[in-house]
């Protein structure tokens, strides 16, 4: 299983990359992670199976920082690993983004499966297209997490893609124990940068009237100036980074989960992690989140703060008068969906692929 990008820094990409692994580790399978790591020894494998190849460096792309290695090293450790591995199936995600996979792609003795997760334009797929095509054409299957992410790598690259999904832990959201509250509360999850809409957010709960409050996870670079425009109160809570079970325990004992996006979201893992916890979702109408929520989520336009604050007063509202039956049949549909994308589901589905692309797979030389 490969990330290009760094697992030492919070993302969606990583985090597939990572609850994939064991969820396949949990049918029986013995997975092995190549990724770049800020922090673990490099050229080594850490007792989690994850072998180091590199630092990342941070690099702007799709309205994000993109924290992946760029140092020629990395790839030919990655070549390396995979080609004295034995691995039956090599999986690429994000196939073309430098360097880590096309260390795999030039090693690998193994079916190469690639998924790719990107929505929207990429430069990378521009300034590299011979690169990319070059690449792409090596992978035996490629998959897309969504139909806004397999749009984007066809309209680049052309071929075929099998549209799955991003796993959601559902059991981990699930089964939390709610985080204490002193009111109704909004919860964001996401990085501090511009696509993902926290300046939105926070310009429309200024309207929302007391005693709600608004919890502010996560970090990134537009952290303290968002802090320095509306400081830490009672009403606005900046909580920053958390550990994966106080994560799952705040969105337990949120009312609503807010998504404000604006651009670049392929998939909507956060919509229904905030479903699977019961929380009331709202979040931007785009095409990924609209995917994930499948009807259960409240969506307005991206970047409108008058539109997100209307809704989160009336999904506070609802919460509030929330114990009736029609709130928990709300309820009960919604983590019916969710649990249809679980990493358990997800694994299953890669297994057939894995066997698929093992059948037809033969060595490069022999094609």
């Amino acid at each position: 299983m490969v990330s290009p990008y760094s697992l030492s820094r919070p993302g969606g990409v990583q985090g597939q990359v990572v609850g994939l692994g064991h969820a396949l580790r949990e049918l029986g399978h013995d997975v092995s992670v190549i990724a770049p790591d800020d922090q673990r020894p490099v050229g080594q494998v850490a007792p989690d199976g994850t072998y180091v190849v590199g630092r990342s460096t941070g690099v702007r792309t799709n309205g994000s920082v993109a924290p992946v290695a760029l140092a020629p090293e990395a790839a030919r450790r990655a070549a390396r690993f995979v080609a004295e591995g034995s691995f039956d199936v090599v999986h690429l995600h994000e196939p073309l983004a430098p360097v880590v996979p096309y260390g795999c792609l030039i090693g690998a003795r193994a079916p190469l499966v690639g998924t790719f997760h990107r929505s929207g334009a990429s430069a990378w797929y521009r300034l590299l297209r011979p690169l990319a095509r070059w690449a792409a054409s090596h992978l035996d299957v490629r998959c897309a997490v969504s139909e806004a992410a397999r749009a984007t790598a066809q309209a680049a690259l052309g071929g075929e893609y099998r549209v799955l999904f991003n796993g959601v832990n559902v059991a981990r959201f699930a089964n939390a124990l709610p985080y204490p509250t002193e009111g109704p509360t909004v919860l964001y999850v996401g990085r501090h940068e511009e696509r993902k809409g926290l300046g939105v957010l926070l310009d429309a709960f200024a309207s929302v009237r007391a005693p709600a409050i608004l919890w502010v996870a996560s970090e990134g670079p537009d952290t303290e100036p968002l802090r320095a425009a509306h400081p830490p109160s009672r009403r606005v809570q900046w909580i920053g980074e958390l550990p994966d079970d106080e994560l799952a325990a705040r969105m337990a004992g949120a009312d609503v989960l807010c998504a404000p996006s604006l651009f670049g979201e392929s998939f909507g893992v956060v919509v229904l992690e905030g479903l699977a916890a019961g929380c009331i979702v709202v979040a931007s109408d785009l095409d990924g989140y609209r995917a994930a929520a499948g009807g259960h989520a409240l969506l307005v336009p991206p970047g409108d703060p008058v539109a997100l604050a209307q809704a989160l007063v009336g999904a506070l509202a609802d919460a509030g008068s929330g114990s009736g039956r029609a709130s928990e049949t709300a309820r009960l549909a919604a983590r019916r969906h969710v649990d249809g994308w679980s990493l358990e589901h997800l694994a299953l589905a890669y297994t057939d692929i894995y066997k698929e692309a093992g059948s037809s797979w033969r060595p490069r030389g022999a094609r």
